[in-house]
């Protein structure tokens, strides 16, 4: 396995933003990333968002060799932080390595959600901005049904707007200037 340095995750997010560039409908934008345990549900997931109109923005991993589900987790978490898309989907085996390591990223509200109860809850509830799944966990069939939940799941106003407001603020009580 290779770690993907700093400047190789920049490259991969100027890539990508080129991508968002070249669009010329202006729709919601979707990250996603996968390794090589994620990638075949990421690459069925990609023409099922396009079909539903949204932009995808692919940060990899694009063949099934092996690699470290951080790097993907952080390309398309910073996609999500600095703005460049509306959400962030990515995909490991479990779902949770990629999930701790997006919530690395300030800004980041990553829910790893294996079914729609979990999926609807996250948005919410926790005003998630970046769904984890885990392909070694659940078929093509539940991700698309999670994803679909997830997206269509409007943040949560009055207490869970207030709960999510107190997430952001410890993450600031951590954050070095």
């Amino acid at each position: 396995m290779t770690e993907l340095s700093e400047t190789t995750i920049n490259q991969i997010v100027r890539q990508v933003l080129a991508q968002l560039s070249n669009t010329e409908t202006p729709t919601a934008t979707i990250a996603i990333g996968a390794d090589h345990g994620g990638f075949a549900m990421k690459e069925a997931l990609k023409p099922f968002l396009t079909a539903q109109g949204y932009t995808v923005l692919d940060c990899g991993t694009h063949s099934r060799d092996s690699v470290d589900y951080p790097d993907q987790a952080y390309a398309v978490a910073k996609l999500v932080a600095n703005g460049s898309a509306e959400f962030g989907i990515i995909i490991d085996g479990a779902g949770i390595g990629s999930c701790m390591a997006a919530n690395k990223v300030p800004g980041i509200r990553a829910a790893m959600c294996y079914n729609e109860a979990t999926a609807k809850n996250s948005r919410e509830h926790n005003h998630a901005n970046v769904l984890t799944l885990g392909a070694g966990m659940i078929d093509q069939s539940a991700a698309e049904h999670i994803v679909s939940t997830w997206l269509a799941t409007p943040v949560g106003e009055g207490r869970h707007a207030r709960r999510a407001q107190k997430i952001m603020a410890i993450e600031k009580r951590y954050l070095r200037e």
